[in-house]
């Protein structure tokens, strides 16, 4: 176990030591078992194994953006990680191989953190606004100790058609730093009628580029009659 990790409050998977590699792990996940690696700056490589059903109950908790506890062959070996990357079955879209990054609790790391829109909207439930959101995660740039599991958006801000949640109204840490600019809309509430507008709009052609290269077509085909 390393020195100076509180593995108190974070959530812990159980894996096992991979001794099968290569195209033969396809047995593994034949019995719900799913290969992984475990790697980061200054750490040793590792190949595990986890139980499928344990690992969506620990995915679904900690999102891919909170420490989780590695606890590998019954605790004989702890790793603090990051869920870095899930490939998936392209038919069933279960996770066939996972990526644990093991980051340095001392140099911050960029993540992308999802937001959770909370709320009841005024504009949109009694005015009849349409509810856009610009984005459903943000990056952030923290310690991986203290980068935060969601950020929650409160749509109770939207009380009149028009108004809009930026950046800069996000709640979050004073130790985490989003790195967007503070004036980007996260969600705006909009007019009906503004979006069927633009939506109803067409799209009107340029008409004398078309006609200038067509022009120039005709020119380059009468030259070529000429050649």
């Amino acid at each position: 176990m390393r020195v100076g990790i509180d593995f108190k409050n974070m959530i812990t998977l159980n894996a096992k030591t991979r001794t099968i590699l290569g195209r033969l792990t396809n047995k593994l996940r034949m019995q719900d078992i799913v290969p992984a690696v475990v790697y980061g700056p200054g750490e040793k490589n590792a190949s595990i194994e986890v139980n499928l059903k344990e690992f969506l109950k620990v995915l679904k908790v900690a999102g891919e953006s909170s420490l989780i506890e590695l606890s590998i062959d019954d605790k004989k070996e702890k790793r603090s990680v990051l869920i870095h990357e899930i490939q998936r079955d392209p038919i069933t879209g279960s996770p066939i191989h996972i990526d644990f990054f093991q980051a340095s609790l001392k140099e911050e790391v960029e993540v992308a953190i999802p937001l959770v829109f909370e709320g009841i909207s005024f504009a949109v439930k009694d005015l009849g606004a349409n509810l856009v959101k610009n984005f459903t995660e943000i990056e952030v740039k923290a310690l991986p100790q203290n980068l935060p599991h969601e950020i929650k958006v409160d749509l109770t801000l939207l009380k009149n058609i028009g108004d809009h949640i930026l950046i800069k109204d996000l709640k979050v840490a004073s130790n985490v730093e989003i790195l967007k600019k503070p004036e980007e809309i996260i969600a705006v509430a909009v007019a009906v009628e503004s979006v069927e507008e633009e939506l109803s709009t067409p799209v009107e052609e340029d008409v004398s580029k078309v006609e200038k290269v067509e022009k120039e077509k005709k020119t380059e085909d009468v030259v070529e009659e000429i050649k």
